[in-house]
């Protein structure tokens, strides 16, 4: 009869035990929260910069042609070197000019003599036909040959006008400052006016303009911001530029953008931007290869995170973890607009204060509880900003 009632006790009691052991199990089989490196987000100014390709041209191209025809008696400049405006540079035979001149000359005197003859002519038959001493006729035909006296001084001053022109056309001079290429002719050769035959070019060279290249998409997309007022145009309205030559270093001047042109390239879908650097020791010659860096406009919010802390899903869309209510990790999908060094410009998704996980991100889940310490070995900031992509 004792042992019956011993029986049950006994199994009670090891259930009891069971259940206390399979309690400890569970509690110790639950993950404790996983330790991961967070930076807070934060809002700060920026000033957003883009790199577009281009090449140099001269300020300005003036090609020395011949405006008479002779032959050329010499050169007076040195091949390569920098001219002066209105500096000589060559001298065309001007023998047959002068002696045209001093025809006009001499036709202008004798047209001149002429016409005061006609003039005391006409005096005198004004006296006449109010003494009716002549008829009308008489006095119109004196009055209409004093008149054509008149218009022949005047051609014939047109004329010594014109000759003293050309005699100043056999002195070429230069038609602007710069630096004067090759001379296309020698002493000797005969130019002509017909065909304006080519002498030589000069190229100003500073200041300098850079013609630049830009997508109409890109273009289009700044707008959007502007009128948005998600950028802010400098105060001054023109837009800074720097610029970078081929062998990767920064051109000492900066520049201003001067224009965009108004025509899309069907070809490229592209337009043309130009920029103007000063060049005072003519380190920029035209035609270099160069990369423009213009400022697009400034931010006083800019959202800026590291680029390994954002992922994309089968979508292609951004995404990033950030630690949400009670420690819970939170999926969330970005915009981000463009690469600005190492990090990315988000511009929804994220908003200041959040907590962005940038480290164990390969042991979490959304949902999963974290304990969040702030990260370290974060690679810094690059302070260059690259091109819109």
């Amino acid at each position: 009869m004792q042992l019956k009632h011993v029986l049950p006790f006994a199994t009670l009691g090891a259930a009891l035990a069971l259940a206390g052991c399979a309690k400890k199990s569970t509690a110790a089989s639950a993950p404790a929260p996983v330790e991961v490196g967070v930076i807070t987000v934060a809002a700060t100014p920026l000033t957003l910069t883009q790199e577009l390709p281009g090449r140099t041209s001269a300020f300005r191209i003036a090609e020395v042609r011949a405006r008479v025809s002779g032959i050329v008696l010499k050169r007076h400049f040195t091949e390569g070197g920098d001219v002066k405006e209105g500096q000589l540079l060559y001298t065309i035979d001007p023998a047959p000019y002068q002696a045209a001149l001093d025809s006009a000359k001499a036709n202008l005197a004798r047209a001149e003599a002429n016409a005061a003859v006609t003039q005391l002519q006409a005096n005198r038959s004004k006296k006449l036909i109010e003494a009716q001493a002549i008829s009308q006729q008489e006095y119109d035909d004196v009055a209409a040959a004093d008149l054509a006296a008149q218009a022949d001084v005047a051609a014939a001053r047109a004329a010594v006008q014109t000759a003293g022109i050309n005699i100043g056309y056999t002195q070429v001079t230069a038609p602007v400052s710069g630096r004067i290429g090759l001379s296309q002719v020698t002493e000797g050769a005969y130019v002509q006016q017909g065909t304006a035959t080519l002498l030589a070019t000069v190229q100003q060279l500073d200041p300098l303009y850079v013609d630049l290249t830009q997508s109409s998409t890109e273009l289009l997309r700044l707008r959007r911001a502007f009128a948005e007022g998600k950028l802010q145009r400098s105060h001054d309205g023109g837009a800074r530029a720097k610029l970078l030559l081929d062998d990767g270093r920064i051109y000492a001047e900066d520049g201003t953008l001067q224009f965009s042109d108004v025509t899309v390239d069907p070809s490229t879908s592209s337009i043309t931007l130009r920029a103007l650097f000063p060049n005072p020791k003519n380190d920029l010659l035209p035609g270099m290869f160069v990369r423009a860096r213009l400022e697009e406009g400034s931010t006083p919010d800019a959202i800026l995170v590291p680029q390994l802390g954002v992922t994309r899903n089968t979508r292609g869309e951004a995404t990033a973890l950030v630690v949400g209510a009670d420690n819970k990790v939170e999926l969330r999908v970005l915009k981000t607009d463009r690469t600005v060094g190492n990090q990315w410009l988000v511009s929804d998704g994220l908003k200041p204060g959040d907590q962005l996980i940038v480290q164990n991100l390969q042991r979490i889940r959304p949902g999963a509880a974290v304990k969040p310490i702030p990260a370290t070995n974060v690679p810094a900031v690059q302070s260059t900003v690259a091109a819109a992509r």
